[in-house]
C-alpha cells in the first residue's frame, strides 16, 4: 500500500508546532488528569433523554462512553436549558440541529447559530464504534482552522438524517478514510521528531527535513499496513448502505448518543421549509426535555 504524497510537509508541520505550543502544555495537563482517572472505576451508564416538540416527541439514549458529552448534555436538560429553543438550522437528507439559546427569543429571519454556553467540551470521538447513521446525535463545532482539537459547542447538539450510500460510494469512503488515518500515524511520527524538525528548519536545513519526510512516510505505511482494522466496519457499510447517514462526518465530531424512538418526529422536522440560512420558516420549538428513570 503506497501512501498518497499529499501528507503535510515537516516544515509546515514545524511551524504549526510553534503556533500551538501554548497548547501543548493543556494537552499535557489533560493527559496527566486522564492518566489520573483511569485508576478510579470509570462511570459507564447510559441515559435516556425525552424531548418534547412542538413537531412531536422523541427520545435520545446518550452513550455511557462519552461520559462529559452525557454529563454536559444531562445537566443542561435539568437546569431546562434547552426549553423554548429552536431546530435553527435544518437541511433535508443531512440533519437537523438544535441547542443555540439565542433562538429562544429569535426575531424571524434572524441569523442563528453562535450561541451557547462560555465553554466547550473536550472530543470524545469514539470512532467507528460510533458513526453518524442515520438517527446519530452529536455535538456541534467550530471548523478545524480554529478548533484543530475538534472541541464541542457547549450545548448546540444535531440529529443525523442523511441518505443512502451506494456500495461505490462506501468504497471511495474507505479510502478517504484510510488516508485519513495514515495522515494521523504520519503526523504522530513527526511529533516524536519535534525537536529534530524546528531546529532543521531553524537552519534551514530542506534536505534533512526532506530526508526525514522520506523516512516518516515509509513508516508510515509499513504501520498502516500493519494495521488490522478495517477503515469501514461491516456495520458501518450496512448501516450507511440501508438505513442511511452521513459517513462524510466521521472522525471528526463527536457522536454522543442517538434517538431510540420518535424518528418520525425527527423526519417531520428535516422536511419543514427553510430560508435561505436553512432555517425552518416556521419555528419548530423544543418545549422541553426530561432525564427519563
Amino acid at each position: 500500500m503506497k501512501i498518497l504524497r499529499t501528507l503535510l510537509p515537516l516544515d509546515a508541520i514545524a511551524l504549526l508546532f510553534a503556533a500551538c505550543a501554548g497548547s501543548d502544555a493543556a494537552s499535557a495537563a489533560e493527559s496527566n488528569n486522564s492518566t489520573e482517572m483511569t485508576e478510579q472505576t470509570p462511570d459507564t451508564a447510559s441515559v435516556k433523554v425525552a424531548v418534547k416538540t412542538t413537531a412531536g416527541d422523541f427520545t435520545v439514549l446518550l452513550y455511557g462512553d462519552t461520559p462529559k458529552h452525557r454529563d454536559n448534555f444531562v445537566r443542561l436538560v435539568n437546569e431546562g436549558y434547552y426549553d423554548g429553543t429552536l431546530f435553527h438550522r435544518v437541511i433535508k437528507d443531512f440533519m437537523i440541529q438544535a441547542g443555540d439559546p439565542d433562538s429562544r427569543d429569535a426575531k424571524p429571519g434572524q441569523a442563528l447559530g453562535a450561541g451557547g454556553p462560555d465553554y466547550k467540551i473536550d472530543a470524545e470521538i469514539v470512532f467507528p464504534k460510533h458513526f453518524h447513521k442515520r438517527g446519530a446525535l452529536a455535538a456541534a463545532r467550530q471548523g478545524d482552522q480554529v478548533n484543530p482539537m475538534k472541541q464541542s459547542s457547549g450545548s448546540q447538539f444535531y440529529v443525523v438524517t442523511g441518505r443512502k450510500s451506494s456500495e461505490a460510494e462506501m468504497n471511495q469512503m474507505a479510502n478517504h478514510l484510510q488516508q485519513k488515518r495514515m495522515q494521523t500515524i504520519f503526523n504522530n511520527l513527526a511529533m516524536a521528531h519535534r525537536d529534530s524538525i524546528i531546529e532543521m528548519q531553524r537552519r534551514g536545513d530542506r534536505a534533512g527535513l526532506q530526508a526525514l519526510q522520506d523516512t516518516l512516510i515509509k513508516q508510515t505505511e509499513a504501520e498502516a499496513a500493519n494495521s488490522q482494522a478495517p477503515a469501514i466496519t461491516d456495520e458501518m457499510r450496512k448501516a450507511y448502505t440501508t438505513v442511511g447517514g452521513a459517513p462524510h462526518l466521521d472522525g471528526d465530531y463527536t457522536v454522543f448518543g442517538e434517538v431510540i424512538e420518535g424518528m418520525d418526529t425527527i423526519d417531520r422536522i428535516e422536511k419543514a421549509e427553510t430560508d435561505g440560512r436553512d432555517r425552518p420558516s416556521e419555528d419548530i420549538r423544543i418545549i422541553s426535555m426530561k432525564i427519563l428513570k
